[in-house]
């Protein structure tokens, strides 16, 4: 026996260098593969869900964890609105009442608005002749209504006692001159006197005896008056 070792075969470290050879070709297709699938995937998947997700500022923003949505994140929600409550409506107060408008023209029974025009032009001008003798002539009750008419009526009947007897002083409204405006009574009594005696002048008269006040157009003026009644309760009834 020899201590020679017997040569080693080529055919073994071919099969090592191959065996390497082989290791690094596969090494390097599978990271080829690996590129190109990424590659792929990129081209083919533009508009996957991350693309879509919006980044957000916070300690998601490395990637690693997504940020949780917080109520600082998310959109204010809008508080449900409520139908507005009808408002309850109030009665309209009832307003002034206004006054009611009489018919016919607005006079004062103590003013010679009320008469006729033909009395009252010739009152007017025994008026100023009375003043420049120094007296005065007041009107104490010229036109009269109805109502003022009756109501002096029904004094007088209760003041005399009878119906009779009170229209010697009061007529009723429809016999009265006074609610025709076609009489007045006069004051004080210089001013009864005065036109007594210078009435006619003007076409002014005394009509009762038992009136002395009481004064009518009953003549032209310059004319002669008519002989005086004993009351209006008379024939003629026209106080």
């Amino acid at each position: 026996m020899t201590n020679e070792l017997p040569p080693r075969r080529p055919t073994s470290t071919r099969a090592r260098s191959l065996s390497v050879t082989g290791a690094v070709v596969a090494v390097l297709a599978v990271g080829s593969l690996l590129i190109w699938h990424s590659q792929l995937g990129n081209l083919l998947d533009l508009n996957s869900a991350a693309d879509k997700q919006p980044v957000v500022a916070g300690s998601g923003a490395s990637g690693r964890t997504p940020p949780m949505e917080t109520s600082a994140t998310l959109p204010p929600t809008a508080a449900p609105t409520k139908p507005p409550k009808p408002k309850p409506t109030k009665k309209p107060s009832p307003g002034p009442t206004k006054p009611t408008k009489t018919t016919g023209p607005a006079y004062d029974e103590e003013s010679d608005l009320g008469l006729t025009s033909k009395l009252r032009s010739r009152l007017r001008k025994a008026t100023a002749a009375a003043k420049a003798d120094g007296i005065t002539i007041s009107i104490t009750s010229g036109r009269r209504s109805v109502a003022k008419q009756n109501a002096l009526l029904k004094a007088a009947i209760v003041r005399y006692g009878s119906y009779r007897e009170a229209i010697r002083w009061v007529l009723p409204p429809e016999k009265s001159a006074h609610v025709k405006g076609k009489a007045v009574d006069i004051g004080p009594r210089p001013a009864m006197a005065w036109l007594e005696k210078n009435g006619w002048r003007y076409g002014l008269c005394r009509r009762y005896d038992n009136e002395p006040w009481h004064f009518e157009a009953l003549t032209s003026p310059g004319g002669r008056c008519p002989a005086l009644q004993v009351s209006g309760a008379g024939p003629a009834e026209a106080g």
